[in-house]
């Protein structure tokens, strides 16, 4: 198990109805905690609409969860 801290924007937020939790997971990948908290909480957008950010940086979703990861999923962004 891995200790990590999954943060909320946007819709994810609402949908989760928190911003922030830490968790211990036994996830390999970051795309496989998205499907688990997709489930989780419910989250209408698929894994392949999501981007991940670790540790202040971009990751990719196939990439391994590091120990103690911050971790912040990220909904599409609409502007106009």
């Amino acid at each position: 198990m891995k200790s990590i801290s999954v943060q909320y924007f946007a819709l994810l937020r609402e949908e989760a109805g928190v911003e922030r939790e830490n968790l211990s997971v036994p996830f390999k990948t970051y795309g496989e905690l998205y499907s688990h908290l997709q489930e989780k909480h419910n989250f209408k957008l698929s894994v392949d609409m999501i981007q991940v950010a670790v540790d202040d940086e971009f990751a990719q979703l196939h990439h391994e969860i590091a120990e103690g990861a911050r971790i912040v999923f990220i909904p599409p962004v609409a502007g106009g």
